[in-house]
């Protein structure tokens, strides 16, 4: 599909830096942009949270206006400006999950929050690593390969010797005891 008149025209405006454009833009794509985020997060079995889904997609419009709309001039039409617009978000968003990978999967079982420094987050790996001690086996491998090492699905299955589609429900099962295990220690 080429470009629409539609989204040549604001394309135009935005590099024209006219008023108001640049809202336009973003009110135009917002919802292809967190779309893009949610399938590249399920299709690599990461959760993300609110603050995280919305991180990423100021990282995507902010490499959008970077270099005065640099990545919006290489844009020459052969396609529609939202075929473009998801493959380079997808690139950009696939690039910050992977540089977030660890940390975002550690939060599923210690609550680790986005705005924590880094220090936190070692803490909090060192926390669930203690947590592990709980753990036996096959539960704990799995635990240790997903959250701490940021394994696949796939990777785990092949690593540990269970079907695929056992890893998950060893993860919830690991993941409540690891609550429980919080909990009581808690009290």
């Amino acid at each position: 599909m080429a470009l629409s008149q539609i989204d040549r025209n604001l394309l135009q405006r935005c590099l024209s830096h006219a008023d108001g454009a640049w809202e336009d833009f973003v009110d135009r794509f917002i919802g292809l942009v967190m779309h893009v985020i949610t399938h590249s997060a399920q299709s690599r079995s990461i959760r993300l949270t609110v603050q995280d889904q919305e991180d990423l997609a100021a990282e995507v419009f902010l490499a959008l206006v970077e270099n005065d709309y640099g990545l919006l001039r290489r844009f020459r039409g052969a396609s529609s400006l939202a075929t473009y617009l998801t493959v380079v978000a997808r690139r950009i968003v696939v690039r910050e999950m992977l540089k977030r990978k660890a940390p975002a999967r550690l939060a599923d079982t210690v609550e680790l929050a986005a705005t924590d420094p880094p220090e936190e987050r070692l803490s909090n790996r060192e926390e669930v690593e203690r947590l592990l001690d709980g753990l036996e086996g096959t539960e704990a491998d799995v635990v240790r390969l997903y959250h701490l090492e940021g394994k696949s699905y796939r990777d785990i299955s092949s690593e540990v010797g269970m079907p695929e589609n056992s890893v998950g429900p060893t993860l919830s099962r690991a993941r409540a005891k690891l609550r429980r295990q919080v909990d009581s220690s808690q009290l």
